[in-house]
């Protein structure tokens, strides 16, 4: 298959997914959308990552726009979608659904559960229904009309599907540790001191790295035709 990686910034990239994708034999375009413009060619998958900007910001970031009618249109031709973060936020917006600044963000670790629809997923079902995700966001989804939940926090929509093939989650499966140190670094906010948030990711980076290389896989299985 051929992958495409949509990313908006120098420190929000495909990281461990992909590896998984080339691992698997699939070929990986990386495309960054607000240096190069819309992407050329066809795709058989694709996957969306974080980044500074934010769904409300098209004047200051006119490749917005052309994100939400890129996504539109993938989601109606049914080629596989995975957005991550900012890639969840563009996707539910292309879908209608609000988008909005959080009152905190979500940085650091929290307590993810699936939903009984989440434990259904092909993709998103791989993963522990109880499990620890990592955070780094300022804004956040709400959910689509033509969406399901598969994922929850207290009080908040944490991954959703769109129709069959569309994914969006607000966790970071794909990171690696000094990329997260390096987006916690530039915060103004974090919920703890950077050595004890540190810490914490050296211990649980082993983890999330385990489910994102699954949740991948799962990904690019359900992309194959």
């Amino acid at each position: 298959m051929r992958v495409l990686s949509l990313v908006h910034g120098e420190t929000e990239r495909a990281e461990t997914f992909g590896d998984v994708v080339r691992e698997r034999g699939h070929e990986l375009v990386e495309w960054d959308l607000p240096e190069r413009g819309r992407p050329r060619g066809e795709f058989d998958a694709v996957m969306l990552f974080g980044g500074a900007p934010n769904v409300g910001e098209e004047e200051r970031y006119p490749w917005l726009e052309d994100e939400y009618e890129l996504l539109r249109a993938w989601v109606d031709d049914g080629t596989p979608v995975l957005g991550i973060c900012l890639g969840a936020q563009t996707l539910a917006h292309a879908a209608g659904a609000r988008v909005a600044k959080m009152p905190e963000p979500q940085v650091g670790f929290r307590e993810v559960e699936l939903t009984e629809e989440g434990v259904r997923d092909p993709v998103v079902g791989v993963l522990p229904a109880r499990f620890e995700a990592l955070f780094s966001n300022g804004y956040a989804f709400e959910l689509p009309a033509r969406a399901v939940a598969t994922a929850i926090s207290p009080g908040r929509t944490q991954a959703f599907r769109l129709g069959e093939r569309a994914w969006g989650l607000q966790f970071h499966p794909e990171v690696r540790r000094d990329q997260v140190l390096d987006w916690w670094s530039e915060r103004s906010w974090l919920p703890k001191p950077l050595p004890e948030l540190a810490r914490e990711l050296d211990e649980k980076i082993a983890g999330i790295e385990q489910h994102g290389r699954a949740l991948c896989a799962a990904f690019l299985e359900a992309a194959t035709p």
